[in-house]
C-alpha cells in the first residue's frame, strides 16, 4: 500500500538525480562556444591518466637500478605495455594543452571576476597540483633528463633561508638524488592524481553554484538551456577532434614531446649539455633563468601562482569578455604571445641574447597580470563616464 505517496521515480534517487541537475538538465546559457569544451577535455585527460598510470604501476619498478629496465620491459615484454606508455607519456602534454586553453579562454573572457573567485583559485591550485604531478612523473623513469632535473629542481629548495636545505634533505630522502628520492616520488605519482580528482569534482561544484560565464559576460539567467542534447552533442564534437589529435602523436609521434636524452640511462657521473623539462614547464622554467639570483628565482616562481591566484580580487573592470575591452583585448593577445616566447626561450641555452630576451618578457608577463589588468579596469571606467558626460552634454 502506498498511502497516497508517489512511487518514486528514477530522477528522484540520490544518484541519478545527482546526474540529471548537473549532466543533463543543468542549466547552461546558450551562447557558450567551442572553448567552453576544454573544461570536459581536461576531465578526460584525468582518467586516461589515472587509467594508464594505474597499468603501469603494475609492471614499473622504483628501484634506481630497475627503473630504467622497467620502463623498457613496459615497452618490449608487457602486452599493449607501449601503447599504455605512449598513452601516459602524451596524455600528460593533451593534459597541459587542455588545461592551458581553458586558463587563456578564462582570462580572455573574464571568467575570473566575482562571483566565480573560488571556481577560479581552484583551477589554479589544480594546475599547481598537475605541474607538481607531472614533474615528479617525469623523474620516475630515471633517465638522463630525468635524473638532473630533479637535481637541479629540488636543490632549488636550498635557496629558501634557513629551511632550505632541510627541505631538500627531505625531498631527496638523504643527502644526494638517489633511490630514497625516487621511492618518495612514485609514491607521490601516485597519490597526487587522486587528490586532483577530489579537487576537480570541488571545482565542478563551484562552477555549478553560480553558473558558466559565457563569451558575451552578461547575465545569462533567462537565456539558458539544458546542457543535454545541446552541449553533449557541441562537447561531442571536440571530443572527437581531440581524439585524433591524440592519437596522430600516441601512434605517428610517439616521442616527438619528449627528450631523447631520457632514453639514456642515468648517470650521475655526465652532465648533459643543456638540462630543460617537459615543454609544458618550459615557460615557469624561463622566469626562473630570466632571475640572476637563486632565491629571486624561486620567489618569481612563486609570484607566478601568487598572481593568479590573486587576479579575480584585484580585477576592477565592470566588464568581462575582451568583445567588450579592446584595449584590453590586444594586452592580452601580446600575453599570450609572451607565454609562448617564454616557452621558446626555455629551450635556449643560457645566454645572450636569449637572457635579456627572458627578461623582458618575463617583466612584461608579471606587469600584465599585476598591473595593466586591475588599472585598465580603471581606466576603462574613467573613458566610459567621460564618454557618456559628454554625450550628455
Amino acid at each position: 500500500m502506498i498511502n497516497g505517496k508517489k512511487r518514486l521515480g528514477l530522477k528522484e534517487q540520490p544518484i541519478f538525480s545527482l546526474i540529471n541537475d548537473h549532466l543533463i538538465d543543468y542549466p547552461s546559457p546558450s551562447n557558450l562556444n567551442y572553448f567552453w569544451g576544454f573544461g570536459s577535455l581536461a576531465g578526460i585527460c584525468l582518467v586516461v591518466q589515472l587509467l594508464t598510470g594505474i597499468f603501469l604501476a603494475m609492471h614499473y619498478t622504483p628501484h634506481v637500478d630497475l627503473a630504467f629496465s622497467s620502463v623498457e620491459h613496459i615497452m618490449r615484454d608487457v602486452e599493449y605495455g607501449w601503447l599504455l606508455r605512449y598513452f601516459h607519456a602524451n596524455g600528460a602534454s593533451m593534459f597541459f594543452i587542455t588545461v592551458y586553453v581553458h586558463i587563456f579562454r578564462g582570462l580572455y573572457y573574464g571568467s575570473y571576476a566575482s562571483p566565480r573567485e573560488a571556481t577560479w583559485c581552484l583551477g589554479v591550485i589544480i594546475f599547481l597540483l598537475m605541474i607538481v604531478t607531472a614533474f615528479i612523473g617525469y623523474v620516475l623513469p630515471w633517465g638522463q633528463q630525468s635524473y638532473w632535473g630533479a637535481t637541479v629542481i629540488t636543490s632549488l629548495a636550498s635557496a629558501i633561508p634557513i629551511v632550505g636545505d632541510s627541505i631538500v634533505i627531505w625531498l631527496w630522502g638523504g643527502f644526494s638524488v638517489d633511490n630514497a628520492t625516487l621511492n618518495r616520488f612514485f609514491s607521490l605519482h601516485y597519490l597526487l592524481p587522486f587528490i586532483i580528482s577530489g579537487a576537480s569534482i570541488v571545482h565542478i561544484a563551484a562552477l555549478h553554484q553560480y553558473g558558466s560565464n559565457n563569451p558575451l559576460g552578461v547575465n545569462s539567467t533567462v537565456d539558458k538551456i539544458s546542457f543535454y542534447p545541446y552541449f553533449v552533442v557541441k562537447d561531442l564534437v571536440g571530443w572527437v577532434c581531440f581524439a585524433a589529435f591524440f592519437s596522430m602523436f600516441v601512434f605517428f609521434y610517439p616521442n616527438m614531446l619528449g627528450h631523447p636524452d631520457n632514453y639514456i640511462p642515468a648517470n650521475p657521473m655526465s652532465t648533459p649539455a643543456h638540462i630543460q623539462p617537459e615543454w609544458y614547464f618550459l615557460a615557469v622554467y624561463a622566469i626562473l633563468r630570466s632571475i640572476p639570483n637563486k632565491l629571486g628565482g624561486v620567489a618569481a616562481i612563486g609570484l607566478v601562482f601568487v598572481a593568479l591566484l590573486a587576479l579575480p580580487f584585484i580585477n576592477t573592470s565592470p566588464v568581462r569578455s575582451s568583445n567588450f575591452r579592446p584595449l584590453y583585448k590586444k594586452l592580452y593577445y601580446l600575453f599570450v604571445a609572451d607565454c609562448f616566447l617564454l616557452t621558446w626561450i626555455g629551450i635556449k641555452p643560457v645566454e645572450e641574447p636569449y637572457i635579456i630576451i627572458g627578461q623582458f618578457a618575463t617583466v612584461y608577463f608579471f606587469i600584465f597580470l599585476l598591473i595593466l589588468v586591475p588599472l585598465l579596469g580603471h581606466l576603462e571606467t574613467f573613458l566610459l563616464q567621460r564618454k557618456v558626460k559628454t554625450q550628455m552634454a
